[in-house]
């Protein structure tokens, strides 16, 4: 079963902080990590937050949504 990359686009509207904080959240990630992540996207504009199961991938994604940010998600390579 291939696994889904939840990847995190860059979000010129929404505070830096507020964008790593719901990566935090979400993803589950440190926040060290986190901050790294929104650093990647916001200077290449998308960064990959994780790689999951579809469900958690979908669940991850609408979370983002529900917040205004955009998450996509694609099968892992």
């Amino acid at each position: 079963m291939p696994g889904w990359a939840v990847l995190l686009h860059n979000d010129d509207v929404n505070e830096f902080l507020f964008v790593a904080r719901s990566v935090v959240e979400f993803a589950r990630l440190a926040l060290d990590d986190a901050m790294q992540r929104t650093v990647e996207a916001h200077e290449s504009g998308v960064a990959l937050l994780l790689v999951t199961h579809r469900e958690r991938a979908e669940l991850i994604q609408e979370q983002f949504q529900s917040r205004g940010l955009t998450v996509t998600i694609e099968p892992a390579a």
